[in-house]
């Protein structure tokens, strides 16, 4: 029997909760596709931060460099720890060291769920550029608490980042409609962005069955909201795809159903799978998140471990549930109960 060993992440707040959702559905699925799954989970999150001063320890890389992918629940609690210290001590280097260069996305109404457009047959597949860019890390602060302070952050664009990026957009748009929005800011950001939009240009020449439209990104936002059905696969620098993306999952109904993969094309090291609505403070401990994001997210672990035919019925299973009513209205239904529906329609 074919198994996988899973590293579990639940982290903080609802983390907890749609991390073993997840793990419930994706069991079942394992049993009922003759496949084994093993996890094995560790405790990193903000309380562990404030009980050792690291979100994770020093050798949590190398740890987690043998599982077969990653699943993550949700990081973060603001009022305590700093977001920039949650994510650049976790989420970050998980994404950097393993060349998780990848994240992808997809934007679409499950069935019962109602967004806030009058569009309905949206199918939008966004993927952003998940290691550079904006999101670097290079710059800093000098005369810190002085007058003359400054602050510098400085976005890096190599071309090896951007044409893999790019060309994953492309591959993807081969398997779907065959449509590509390329995102950039060109008329602002003279260098970084043209340079996108020149070797956008130059791999739409090797693609020559895919039609692509180069978007500023504001107009590509508003695109999304007045005509998200014309897009298919968007794909976008870190921080302009982390900010339409937040688009995407408001479109599509919520953060509750807002799936993602951090994906390693080259399969070199693990992928990361994590539903990106976040650690919901508000809600933690009361038994009713919605874990349909973070069980979407299973699923696209299960495709990208190639188990297709299982992720496949999770998905079937997740549309049935919401065909029903069950885990479209945020409050109404307890974690336990949407977790159980699912896992009735897998069966």
């Amino acid at each position: 029997m074919k198994s996988y060993s899973i590293a579990l992440i639940p982290g903080d707040g609802i983390g907890g909760d749609v991390t073993a959702a997840a793990w419930t559905v994706l069991e079942t699925a394992a049993k009922h596709f003759g496949f084994a799954l093993t996890s094995t989970e560790f405790p990193w999150s903000c309380k562990f931060y404030k009980d050792t001063g690291r979100m994770m320890p020093e050798d949590a890389i190398e740890t987690l460099r043998g599982f077969d992918a990653i699943l993550l629940g949700a990081v973060g609690w603001p009022a305590e720890v700093p977001d920039s210290v949650s994510l650049h001590g976790l989420l970050l280097p998980i994404r950097k060291a393993f060349v998780q260069y990848a994240n992808i996305r997809p934007h679409r109404l499950l069935p019962g769920v109602t967004g806030p457009l009058r569009a309905e047959n949206f199918d939008i597949l966004c993927i952003r550029e998940n290691t550079e860019g904006e999101y670097s890390g290079a710059g800093g602060r000098v005369h810190q608490g002085t007058l003359d302070e400054v602050a510098v952050e400085t976005s890096i664009f190599t071309r090896a980042g951007v044409e893999r990026i790019l060309r994953f957009g492309f591959e993807q748009a081969r398997t779907r409609r065959g449509k590509l929005a390329s995102v950039t800011k060109s008329n602002a950001q003279k260098y970084s962005m043209v340079f996108w939009d020149e070797i956008t240009r130059k791999l739409a020449a090797e693609y020559s069955d895919v039609a692509v439209t180069s978007y500023h990104v504001d107009a590509l936002a508003a695109r999304m909201i007045m005509a998200p059905e014309s897009l298919d696969v968007v794909v976008a620098s870190n921080l302009f795809g982390d900010i339409l993306t937040d688009i995407g999952a408001a479109i599509q109904g919520g953060l509750g159903y807002a799936a993602s993969a951090n994906i390693n094309p080259g399969r070199s090291a693990p992928s990361m799978f994590e539903p990106v609505h976040g650690s919901a403070p508000d809600i933690a401990h009361l038994g009713i998140a919605n874990p349909i994001a973070a069980i979407w997210s299973g699923a696209m672990m299960l495709g990208h471990l190639s188990e297709t035919a299982a992720a496949g019925r999770i998905m079937k299973a997740l549309e049935a549930t919401t065909a029903r009513g069950i885990g479209t209205t945020p409050g109404k239904d307890r974690t336990e109960a949407i977790t159980a529906a699912i896992v009735a329609a897998l069966t």
